[in-house]
């Protein structure tokens, strides 16, 4: 899964792990002992959690590959989006940033050597900025409230913006963009509509890779 904060990354990662029989593997959030810190001093607090994200989306990774099918919360693929925004904000120093920068790349490097540590297929929820806010509110976490902190509302949308950019130029895996904010995840009708699109795009992609296999074994 992949989309930015208010989303609904967790709840459609809990639907599809259920429907297709997958184990699901979540981003460290309620447990994250950085966060609330974050909210409240972002510079003082911008580098730590961004290493803190990116060790624990390495090891979920590492973890996820014990399992032959799996539905992960959010890729490591989408993580440098949070740090180019602390940068750019001035939470992160240049040094602190090209840090964090050499050890995602060495991840990177780790992943793209070994089997199934890339995804078949990611499944990108995009909503328009309202929603997200909405989805904020309603789920209630004290230290990610616009009214609680006014500055967040530009931050929310920097990274909404940040984000359209990042999945218009993503290459790595195969994406199925869902448009969330066209959806109610809790309706019957709209899980059925949703579940057909990932079946059809992971049918598809089987399809395209047992041909490649065969083309392969032909030559």
């Amino acid at each position: 899964m992949a989309g930015m904060i208010g989303t609904g990354k967790s709840t459609y990662a809990e639907f599809l792990s259920d429907q297709l029989g997958s184990e699901i593997f979540y981003e460290s959030v309620v447990d994250n002992p950085i966060l609330p810190d974050y909210y409240k001093n972002p510079k003082r607090w911008a580098f730590p959690l961004q290493i803190y994200f990116l060790n624990t989306r390495f090891k979920t990774i590492r973890q996820a590959r014990t399992s032959p099918d799996n539905v992960l919360d959010r890729s490591l693929y989408e993580d440098l989006i949070f740090a180019e925004l602390n940068f750019d904000s001035g939470n992160m120093t240049q040094l602190e940033f090209d840090t964090y920068k050499d050890l995602l790349e060495t991840m990177m490097n780790e992943i793209d050597k070994t089997p199934k540590s890339r995804p078949d297929l990611l499944v990108y929820l995009d909503s328009d900025l309202d929603t997200v806010l909405s989805r904020i509110r309603q789920r209630g976490r004290s230290y990610e409230q616009v009214d609680e902190n006014p500055e967040l509302f530009a931050y929310y949308k920097t990274l909404h913006a940040k984000y359209k950019d990042w999945i218009s130029a993503y290459n790595k895996t195969a994406v199925l963009r869902i448009e969330s904010d066209q959806y109610n995840i809790f309706d019957k009708h709209d899980q059925q509509r949703i579940l057909e699109l990932v079946k059809k795009e992971l049918h598809r992609l089987e399809s395209l890779h047992e041909h490649s296999s065969v083309m392969h074994e032909t030559h």
